[in-house]
C-alpha cells in the first residue's frame, strides 16, 4: 500500500504540475512538451486504477499522435505570436465569462459528490468483476450501447474544434506561389507566348 501511495502521489503531482506549465509557459513549444509530460503521467495513474486500456490510448492516442501533432504544427508553422499576444485584452471578457462558468460547474460536480453521493451514485454503472469480462470489454459495452450519442456528439464537437484550429492558423503569405487551376486551364497562346523582334547585336 505504501509503495502504490507513493507512487499515486508522485504521478499526480507531476501531473498537476505539468497541466499549470502548459498555460504559463511562455514558448509554445515548452507548453506542448509539458502537455506530453502531463498525458504520461496520467496514463501511470490509470495503470493503478487498473484501466490498462486507458492508459494505453493515452500513450499511443494522445501523446503518439495528437501532442505530437501539435509539437511538429507549433515548431513548422511561421505564427508570430508577439502579435497574436497583443490583442489579449479584448477577449479576456469571454475568456473569464467562459472560465467562471467552467469553475461553477466544477463547483457543483464536486458538491454533488459530497452533499448527495447517493444521487451521483445513481447514474453511475456498476463495475463487473475482472474475472468474468475484461476492462475494454466492459468499456466498449457501457460505451457504444448507454452513452452512443454522447460519444458521437463529442467526436462531432473534434471534428469543429479541429475545422476551426485549420481555419484560425491558415494564413495567406502575399510572397508564396500558389496554384491558381482556373487559371492555368483558361491560359491561351498569347497569354504565355510573346513575340519580339530583337535587331541584330543588341539585347533585349
Amino acid at each position: 500500500m505504501f509503495l502504490q501511495a507513493f507512487f499515486f502521489y508522485l504521478f499526480a503531482g507531476i501531473t498537476v504540475a505539468s497541466a499549470f506549465m502548459v498555460i504559463a509557459s511562455r514558448n509554445p513549444v515548452h507548453s506542448v512538451l509539458f502537455l506530453i509530460l502531463a498525458f504520461v503521467n496520467s496514463a501511470g495513474l490509470f495503470v493503478l486504477l487498473g484501466a490498462e486500456y486507458l492508459a494505453m490510448l493515452l500513450i499511443v492516442v494522445y501523446v503518439g499522435a495528437v501532442a505530437v501533432l501539435f509539437l511538429f504544427v507549433v515548431m513548422m508553422l511561421d505564427v508570430d505570436f508577439t502579435e497574436l499576444r497583443q490583442g489579449f485584452l479584448q477577449y479576456l471578457p469571454i475568456g473569464g465569462l467562459v472560465g467562471l462558468i467552467l469553475l461553477v460547474e466544477l463547483l457543483l460536480v464536486l458538491g454533488a459528490w459530497v452533499i448527495a453521493p447517493e444521487v451521483v451514485a445513481q447514474g453511475a454503472e456498476p463495475t463487473p468483476p475482472l474475472n468474468e469480462v475484461s476492462n475494454i470489454e466492459a468499456i466498449g459495452h457501457v460505451l457504444y450501447t448507454k452513452y452512443v450519442y454522447f460519444f458521437q456528439v463529442a467526436g462531432l464537437v473534434l471534428l469543429v474544434a479541429m475545422i476551426g484550429a485549420i481555419v484560425l492558423t491558415l494564413r495567406h503569405k502575399p510572397y508564396a506561389k500558389r496554384q491558381d487551376v482556373g487559371q492555368q486551364v483558361g491560359r491561351t497562346r498569347e497569354a504565355a507566348v510573346e513575340l519580339r523582334k530583337v535587331e541584330s547585336g543588341k539585347g533585349l
